[in-house]
């Protein structure tokens, strides 16, 4: 099964689902930073606590 994967173009962090890629955008755009919050939802998170 070939899932789609939403990338945040601010900080390159990925994400299954496109609103939460919105939300790190958004965030990063206007902060300059991510948002602990958001970025424990990344991909790239999920990976590292397996």
């Amino acid at each position: 099964m070939n899932r789609q994967v939403f990338q945040c173009p601010e900080c390159g962090l990925h994400y299954r689902d496109q609103a939460t890629a919105q939300a790190c955008e958004a965030f990063c755009s206007q902060h300059k930073a991510c948002n602990i919050d958001i970025a424990k939802s990344a991909i790239e998170n999920e990976e590292r606590q397996s």
